[in-house]
């Protein structure tokens, strides 16, 4: 071999080397410890913050530097936010071993183990036949299996979720609760069919029907169990529905003592009752106490079945861990209205701020259908009176069917909290002293959105630096129905928020009920799951100095 051949030689086996290093430092760094994201809207306050985001910056998230990176083909539609963990050790099929994995279950009862990066699927398990259309309701799409959020313990490394699916030979939908391994996607216990039984005040016994009920708020592990709530399909067969908070021990799937029912009256002047737990699909929240924060729906709409006791729609509740007690409540003086209009302050979900400096340490925002936004303090809710609302504040964000964010801005150490009511992102100031309230600051321009009014964010920051806020609007009824992910940055100085990315973030044919997905933001990726697939956005790779 002559010198300069030899050279040539030596240098490809450098080179191959240098290639070789390079993937597996890429791979390292896939599996290193990252940040994740086990519950809907980040943690069960339901803030929607990750503050651990140190690679999108709103200097880089614009459209040359930062798009789509795969497309993931799933089974069916997805009501439900993606979840992440890190380093799982992936133990069955054909991708065995250490992967970031996002996890999407669809209508279809199909859990999917997705590899965060690359965007291959690594597993899925298929629970059952879904219910097809449930009672004519076309809220939702045409199957309805696992439509609320999922929740995961990483200690155990277990994913737990809820699927609807079809009786055998004809015999009545069931809903079942999985506690699954995150490596392998099989049961870890055995599964639990959901049943419940709630005295009514009449003494007879209300027994839980899941024909009847639609599982749709976002799962809660908390003190030690899994919480559950659960309404009804576009409040049809309102005489059989009612809506049900359950809970199960994480360790055992063993249902709770106790329960709770919120309309437990035994007769209504319509025959109509509900008091749902639905939300669009947000988070049951917890508190620093332990106690379940939520919303609930409209009930009878001759609107004067409300008693606050035997009958609690229209309601922010608290109600202590082990279901026994509701614990505080607040309900809108114009209660009546809200049921005869079908404007159920239920339409929104509750976020639980995270503690607070001076007097007034815990606090509550939120909003429904008819756009009030309540700012309540979480240790005295504020109750029900028939002249007023004994809350902190009252602030107009329009039609909700959304949930609020917070973040810490950097600009003043002080919280913000971001509203999506309408088609536009407010963010509200929030000043301690001398007594609570919130100033808006800041908004969006006004989103290309569709369906009801509302959608919902994510905000992603690195501590308190470089925030930014992640919305995905609702789908136009253009053809074909796209929905949009936006990106924001709250501190461009400027009464409207300087938008700094726009991009179709899936599709929705559905059009009957409402898309309510939300943006996941996690180690410099964003999550946004649609109708039969998941779409993965990022930075672009760098693009190469052409070899000479």
């Amino acid at each position: 071999m002559t010198p300069l051949r030899r050279y040539a030689y030596v240098r490809r086996l450098v080179e191959i080397a240098s290639l070789v290093f390079i993937a597996l430092l890429a791979n390292a760094i896939t599996v290193s410890a990252q940040t994740s994201v086990t519950t809907y809207h980040n943690d069960n306050y339901r803030t929607g913050w990750n503050n651990a985001e140190t690679t999108l910056t709103p200097s880089n998230v614009n459209a040359s530097k930062f798009g789509l990176l795969a497309t993931v083909a799933v089974d069916d539609q997805v009501d439900a936010e993606p979840l992440l963990v890190p380093n799982v050790n992936i133990t069955a099929g054909t991708h065995q071993g250490l992967h970031n994995v996002v996890y999407v279950v669809t209508g279809n009862d199909t859990v999917y183990a997705i590899d965060a990066n690359a965007g291959t699927i690594l597993l899925s398990n298929h629970l059952g036949t879904p219910v097809t259309y449930p009672l004519g309701c076309n809220n939702n799409g045409p199957h309805v299996g696992i439509t609320s959020t999922p929740v995961i313990d990483t200690s155990s490394n277990t994913i737990y979720l809820i699927a609807y699916t079809k009786g055998s030979n004809g015999s009545a939908p069931s809903y079942t609760l999985h506690a699954l391994d995150l490596g392998s996607l099989t049961d870890k216990l055995t599964p639990m069919v959901v049943s419940a039984s709630h005295t009514l005040t009449n003494g007879t016994s209300f027994v839980f029907n899941a024909t009847y009920q639609r599982q749709r708020p976002s799962l809660l592990e908390a003190n030690g169990n899994i919480y559950a709530g659960f309404g009804s399909f576009c409040d049809l067969s309102a005489n059989l529905s009612r809506g049900w908070l359950l809970g199960w021990n994480a360790a055992t799937l063993a249902p709770l003592p106790a329960n709770r029912l919120f309309d437990t009256q035994a007769t209504s002047p319509d025959s109509f009752f509900l008091s749902s737990i639905w939300m669009s699909g947000y988070g049951l929240a917890a508190d620093d106490s332990g106690n379940i924060v939520f919303v609930t729906g409209n009930s009878d709409y001759s609107g004067t079945t409300y008693d606050g006791v035997t009958n609690i729609q229209e309601s922010t509740i608290e109600v202590s861990s082990d279901l026994t007690t509701v614990v505080d409540l607040f309900t809108p003086s114009d209660q009546g209205y809200l049921d005869e209009t079908d404007s159920d302050f239920g339409s929104g979900g509750v976020l639980v701020l995270p503690d607070q400096p001076g007097s007034t340490p815990h606090l509550a925002v939120a909003a429904g259908k008819d756009g009030n936004m309540y700012f309540m303090n979480e240790d005295d809710l504020g109750g029900y009176s028939t002249t007023e609302n004994n809350v902190l504040g009252t602030y107009q964000i329009g039609g909700c069917w959304c949930g609020e964010s917070y973040f810490v801005d950097p600009s003043d150490g002080l919280a913000r909290v971001v509203s999506s009511g309408g088609n536009v992102v407010d963010v509200w100031k929030l000043e301690t002293s001398p007594t609570p309230s919130l100033t808006n600051v800041t908004h969006s321009p006004g989103l290309t959105t569709g369906q009801n009014g509302g959608f919902f964010t994510s905000v992603s920051s690195n501590g308190t630096a470089n925030p930014i806020i992640w919305a995905l609007a609702r789908p136009t009824s253009q053809k074909p129905p796209r929905m949009f992910l936006y990106a924001f940055n709250p501190e461009s100085g400027k009464k409207v928020m300087t938008q700094l990315f726009k991009a179709v973030g899936g599709s929705w044919p559905n059009q009957g009920g409402d898309s309510n997905q939300v943006p996941m933001i996690a180690n410099g990726m964003v999550y946004v799951a649609s109708f039969k697939e998941l779409k993965i956005f990022g930075l672009k790779p760098a693009k190469q100095a052409p070899h000479k």
